[in-house]
């Protein structure tokens, strides 16, 4: 009897061990779920490290707006995702240079809220700023959140006045995976050939379009493939979750996402950095500013010597109590203020 017991036990243990090996085999669902609570976590820390930091007083915010009602994918309510946040000074009864910000979170994850101490340092000097949510993976799959970051740039347009937005100074940043979609929806607006042949009608035109802020971004996409470890396997699963294709190196997304295929001369004015304990920056940062550079494009680059202590790890830029970051917040700061000017020093 007690065979028997143990038997049925040990019949339905391996049964459910190759349940859950097939399920996170088949779908991406389960692993990035996983992911997506440990960035959650590391969000909310960084989020608290930099409360601190913004101001108490002196900006005014219209959270949670949305700028799309439907979506491309059937399954998804829209009104979920596709929210903005604006802050600018108080009192402001102009329309001000603005930063069109979008969050990172490995395509997977984020919201703007995560960020919007930082938004609102920003706005105290004299700038309005705007936070982007969109669709991620696996909810949608790619090229969902390029067509609704799009979506917002037009709303935005249409609503200029109302949100203080002075549509000829626009300057569009993001961080990790938002300065991906950053940097691609600015490739997007300045080169023609892939808008055409992503099927896309860009909101900005390239006039109106004054510059890129770009940090501890992907622009090459192929350097996440083979990855070792469980860094490389986060990497296989979120693209996997976002772009919907299983494997990966044979995707057609990915290509598309590299936008260091796809930027010309034309690119815009671009403030680029990275920590120098981030993978991300020998293998895409760098790399990219290089591209920018051969191509002539005005570059503003911060990056660190290797043996800078403490070491600057992924997303160093939002950790205000290093002085790397409070350095990299000037430096963001003096950039934004050459290409679309502050108020606060008009």
């Amino acid at each position: 009897m007690r065979k028997k017991w143990l038997w049925r036990t040990l019949t339905v243990i391996a049964g459910l061990v190759v349940v859950t090996v097939l399920v996170f085999t088949v779908s991406p669902w389960p692993s990035a779920l996983i992911i997506r609570q440990v960035f959650q976590d590391g969000a909310k820390k960084t989020a608290a490290i930099m409360a601190p930091y913004a101001p108490t007083s002196g900006v005014d915010s219209v959270l949670d707006v949305q700028y799309a009602t439907d979506s491309t994918q059937p399954h998804v309510k829209a009104s979920d995702f596709t929210q903005l946040d604006v802050f600018y000074p108080t009192g402001t009864t102009t329309q001000l240079g603005t930063v069109i910000w979008t969050h990172g979170g490995a395509w997977i994850s984020g919201n703007k809220s995560n960020d919007r101490s930082y938004f609102e340092i920003l706005a105290s000097k004299g700038y309005t700023v705007v936070g982007l949510n969109y669709t991620y993976g696996p909810e949608a799959n790619y090229p969902t959140a390029v067509f609704e970051l799009n979506q917002a740039h037009q709303f935005l347009l249409d609503n200029a006045e109302k949100f203080h937005i002075n549509p000829s100074k626009i300057v569009l940043a993001g961080d990790s995976a938002g300065a991906q979609l950053s940097s691609q929806l600015a490739a997007l607006i300045t080169n023609p050939e892939f808008a055409k042949e992503m099927d896309l009608t860009p909101a900005l035109s390239p006039e109106r379009l004054q510059g890129v802020v770009l940090n501890c971004g992907v622009y090459q996409l192929t350097s996440l493939i083979g990855a070792k470890g469980i860094l490389g396997w986060g990497d296989d699963v979120s693209l996997w979750a976002y772009t919907g294709d299983r494997d990966i190196s044979s995707s057609p997304a990915m290509a598309q996402m590299s936008t260091i295929n796809h930027v010309t001369g034309n690119f815009p004015a671009t403030y680029i950095s990275g920590g120098n304990a981030d993978p991300l920056t020998a293998e895409n940062s760098k790399p990219f500013a290089a591209k920018l550079q051969s191509l002539g494009v005005n570059i503003t680059e911060l990056f660190w010597p290797a043996d800078y202590t403490p070491p600057l790890p992924h997303e160093y830029q939002f950790k205000l109590n290093l002085d790397a970051a409070q350095t990299a917040l000037n430096e963001t700061l003096s950039f934004l203020n050459e290409r679309i000017g502050s108020a606060s020093q008009q």
